[in-house]
């Protein structure tokens, strides 16, 4: 079975982790501090926190930007729950914006319109929202800041998708636009850790909090402490926090994998590119604005709605593990019952009914590919 997306092991990536298996330390040493300045340094920002995941991030994320009861997050309907559900892991409520149907990105002009409507209607902003970079895509966060602006409200960008991608000649996860960006580093995604995620900021503040909140919200900064002249060994507790923590095992996969960042975005790129010479006037994909630059974590694909089942089985029967994202987050059990119902993100709706996402990896390879392309013709002629 060719995978959607897989990861990418170099020898060089084994023999880090082999390194940190040898060493002193495997939960907290020298080697997370050394991938979090990894981080922070490629995307230029001034700080990044690594955690457990990208779920983690979020939910922690939320947490220092003061989410909690009687609160309201935002998000996009067309990602995975994760970025709804660390709005209420805090006790906040959530809502849903709409995607744009070409990028399949918040749309800021649906944005806009629903923060319009609660200002008309006499209610506040919610406290934060949360656009999701889907499939590698920069939403439009210059928009988007200025709509933050003009209403008061915090951003936290969802770029779980999107490391080596770029906004406005600005690296995702710089932090120019938001306050925050969450980054994601499962097996699938571009850089892997196994499990794990970071937080990126230019905000020392926010940086402190998060910090404490991975670990248990305890500070060992004397600085910070309640405590005059503290013994040694002293440390205080000064938030609610989790155990969120990377370890050294996960961090030394990671730094190893940021020296290839560049290259695998780069044929990540090439791989859509044979995938839109070879597919147009056949099916419907996601747009690159000509100011953005993707880094390509899926390609999706759309298709007739009432072809979508057979030719995802056929595909799938061919050998090609065919994925679908997303679902919209609201048409889920769980958040049919908090009251949400179908037709509130018609874009988002519209897209997951025609959507299937094709393989798409660094080490996907040129005789593989082709096999999908074929097969994909076969199921959608011209």
């Amino acid at each position: 079975m060719i995978p959607y997306g897989r990861q990418s092991i170099s020898e060089e990536d084994i023999k880090s982790v082999e390194a940190v298996l040898r060493s002193d330390f495997l939960t907290q040493g020298p080697v997370v501090p050394a991938f979090e300045q990894a981080l922070a340094l490629r995307v230029g920002a001034s700080f990044a926190t690594a955690v457990n995941s990208a779920t983690s991030a979020l939910h922690i994320a939320c947490l220092a930007l003061g989410v909690g009861h009687g609160d309201e997050v935002w998000t996009s309907a067309n990602s995975f729950v994760a970025s709804s559900n660390c709005a209420l892991y805090c006790g906040a409520t959530v809502d849903f914006v709409d995607i744009d149907p070409e990028t399949l990105c918040m749309s800021p002009c649906a944005l806009g319109i629903k923060l319009q409507e609660r200002r008309d209607g006499g209610l506040p902003p919610p406290k934060v929202v949360i656009p999701v970079h889907f499939g590698g895509q920069s939403c439009d966060m210059a928009s988007i800041q200025k709509l933050s602006i003009e209403f008061g409200f915090r951003v936290i960008e969802d770029a779980s998708h999107a490391i080596g991608a770029e906004h406005e000649g600005r690296p995702v996860g710089s932090c120019h636009f938001s306050d925050m960006a969450v980054f994601s580093f499962h097996p699938v995604k571009i850089v892997t850790t196994a499990e794990g995620g970071a937080i990126l900021t230019q905000n020392a503040e926010l940086h402190s909090r998060v910090q404490r909140l991975r670990t248990h919200g305890i500070t060992r900064e004397t600085k910070l402490m309640e405590e005059v002249d503290p013994d040694p060994w002293y440390y205080e507790q000064k938030d609610l926090g989790l155990n969120y923590r990377m370890t050294e095992l996960q961090a030394a996969l990671g730094l190893s994998q940021m020296s290839r960042l560049d290259g695998f975005v780069a044929r990540r790129q090439e791989l859509a590119a044979d995938y839109d010479l070879a597919l147009v006037g056949r099916c419907g994909t996601q747009t690159v604005p000509s100011f953005t630059k993707s880094a390509r974590h899926l390609y999706p694909i759309r298709v007739p709605k009432n072809l979508r089942k057979e030719i995802f089985e056929s595909l799938r029967h061919a050998g090609i593990g065919v994925n679908v994202h997303y679902i919209p987050i609201y048409w889920h059990p769980f958040y049919r019952a908090m009251g949400f119902t179908r037709g509130m993100c018609p874009e988002a709706e519209r897209y997951y009914a025609e959507a299937i996402s094709l393989p798409l990896y660094a080490d996907l390879t040129v005789s593989d590919q082709s096999y999908v392309i074929d097969k994909v013709k076969k199921c959608i002629p011209v």
